[in-house]
């Protein structure tokens, strides 16, 4: 494996060289993207400046025929925090061009004009040109001209309008099975610094490539094998998220009293049957969609699906339980189909779903929209796109219109929009919203398996004891399953089986030659969170910005009549391992 630099500043035009691992040997995913943006991005530097890099990598095990795999991890500084950011994403990209050799691609420097740029590669190489044509396409047109360009056994990475605009809630779309442009690196927003790289989409062909070989193939095959029946046995894994997604979540979070409604007012919505996973799945069936679909090849939990539109022509993916909270009961909204048509534009224009959803529903609680009025969301989010003075101002994310509109109820940490789960009913994600190094981020370290689903054992969700070991111990086991490249959506099986996670070791072992246990497993996380806890520190980060937002400290959730309970400097001994 080696890693691709092309710099899109150099003289006479972008200029690529590739060069060994060197130092970042064994690195993958996040472990790999998050030690070059640590080491070599200055810390104070402007996210969208030239000193800013964003590095793509697939996973340790991506381009492998390990089941779930297939995740990819684009790293820089955040121009919606300021800190150090990883985004994650599904479909084909990162098994493509892992198995085309490249563990990173590393985009430096800026274009000195507004020329826009495709990069393409493939066995023969790398290729890199200038295509003004490409301007401004959404992302769903850009990828039917890639397709016509280059058949249809390739894979993508691009952005959308919202990126070459610079925009701070700006995603990095992945191409899935399908070439259909519906997984996202979202958080933080990547897609501006791409933009601001100047590159419009990275085409990947892996054609004439085989498998990445394990060092002991006969293992590895063993392991594997292991693996998916772990997998299989799980209820999660094996039952809840085939049949239902991951919108199976949206009852049981409303049970739980936690489901955050009209901008984090209340935690209970009233339509949430209207907009659950069972009625989103019965929705789907009913219109010749699909409640079970892979978003790469060798993904055995197959929690996507398909969405298609009344009249049973294809919309968007299966929308997922986050996305269909943010454009639905935090707007007030409980329509599936105005909900899909917003993740249609969302994935169109290049956008984080969480953040455009904050966003939209601090809108409407400054006036510009009244709550529930889907129309009014659709309206919103088609300015975005188009780049209208409001549309820029809501395309920089929820912080941003907060402080335009005069708002105090803005649910963000270090800038960052809070997803579906509101930390007074579930605390133990409110650690994780106000600690992670990526701003408020459920991904970080998934708190309410533990909390509400009772995975991995079970602490109290409404007691601030124990919440601070849970996040961290998962924040660790994260960033390592970061850096594997497997699906996160593994932790529930991981973490209640043994065996399972054996299984998950054997398997790296096997392939790299290596003896790791499972100590060296938590090592790992443990190094990638140093990195990026350094990253900010130097960037200007101190323990205040480790925090919630005031209002959840103070107003009650009402179901609970509950306030954020950890106490601030027990949120300051989280990273003290």
């Amino acid at each position: 494996m080696k890693i691709l630099r092309i710099n899109m500043g150099a003289e006479g035009g972008p200029k690529m060289s590739e060069e060994p691992m060197g130092e970042y040997e064994g690195l993958g995913g996040r472990a790999l993207t998050s030690a070059i943006v640590s080491k070599e991005v200055p810390p104070l530097c402007h996210p969208l400046g030239a000193d800013n890099k964003l590095v793509i990598a697939p996973g340790m095990l991506s381009g492998t025929i390990a089941a779930m795999s297939g995740r990819i991890s684009v790293g820089c500084k955040s121009p919606l925090t300021g800190g150090i950011k990883e985004a994650n994403a599904g479909g084909q990209p990162s098994q493509v061009m892992a198995r085309l050799g490249y563990a990173a691609i590393v985009l430096e420097g800026k274009p000195k004009d507004d020329t826009l740029y495709k990069i393409f590669i493939n066995k023969d190489g790398v290729k890199v040109g200038p295509d003004k044509s490409l301007k401004m396409l959404k992302n769903y047109d850009l990828i039917e001209r890639m397709k016509g360009e280059h058949g249809e056994k390739i894979a993508c990475i691009s952005i959308g309008p919202a990126g070459e605009m610079k925009m701070a809630a700006a995603s990095v779309a992945c191409t899935d099975m399908e070439l259909r442009p519906t997984r996202h690196a979202a958080r933080g927003g990547p897609g501006a610094v791409m933009g601001a790289k100047g590159v419009k989409v990275i085409v990947l062909d892996d054609a004439g490539m085989k498998m990445r070989d394990p060092k002991d193939p006969e293992k590895f095959r063993e392991a594997n094998k292991r693996w998916v029946e772990g997998l299989k046995k799980h209820p999660v894994t094996g039952e809840g998220l085939p049949a239902y997604g991951t919108n199976i979540l949206a009852n049981i979070i409303n049970e739980a009293r936690a489901y955050p409604t009209k901008n984090f007012m209340w935690g209970t919505f009233e339509g949430t049957q209207k907009v659950s996973g069972e009625t989103q799945a019965k929705t789907e069936t009913d219109r010749g969609g699909s409640a079970t679909h892979g978003c790469h090849r060798g993904c055995t939990i197959q929690c996507s699906g398909i969405f298609m539109d009344k009249d049973g022509h294809y919309l968007t993916k299966q929308v997922e339980y986050e996305t269909v909270w943010a454009h639905g009961p935090n707007c007030g909204i409980d329509d599936l189909d105005t909900i899909a048509m917003l993740d249609r534009l969302d994935d169109e224009y290049g956008l984080d779903t969480i953040e455009m959803g904050a966003t939209i529903a601090v809108a409407m609680e400054a006036g510009v929209a009244d709550f529930g009025d889907g129309e009014a969301a659709i309206k919103l989010l088609k300015e975005v796109g188009e780049g209208t003075p409001l549309g820029r101002i809501l395309g920089n994310g929820a912080a941003v219109t907060g402080k335009v509109f005069g708002l105090e109820r803005v649910p963000v940490v270090k800038g960052q929009a809070l997803p579906a789960y509101d930390p007074r009913g579930i605390q133990g994600i409110g650690v994780t919203y106000a600690t992670s190094t990526m701003g408020a981020d459920h991904t970080s370290g998934y708190a309410v398996a533990t909390n509400v689903l009772k995975v991995g054992g079970h602490v109290d969700a409404l007691k601030p004891e124990g919440q601070v070991e849970l996040s961290r111990n998962l924040q660790i086991a994260t960033a390592a399953v970061d850096a594997t490249g497997m699906c996160l959506f593994i932790a529930f099986a991981v973490l209640d089986q043994p065996d399972t996670f054996q299984a998950l070791i054997d398997m790296i072992n096997a392939f790299f030659g290596s003896s790791l246990t499972g100590d060296d497993v938590t090592e790992l996380g443990k190094s990638i969170l140093k990195n990026e806890r350094e990253f900010n520190t130097r960037a200007g980060f101190t323990a205040q910005d480790d925090r919630l937002p005031d209002f959840f400290k103070k107003e009650t959730l009402p179901e609970h009549n509950l306030t954020f309970l950890v106490k601030d400097e027990d949120l300051d001994t989280l990273f003290n391992w």
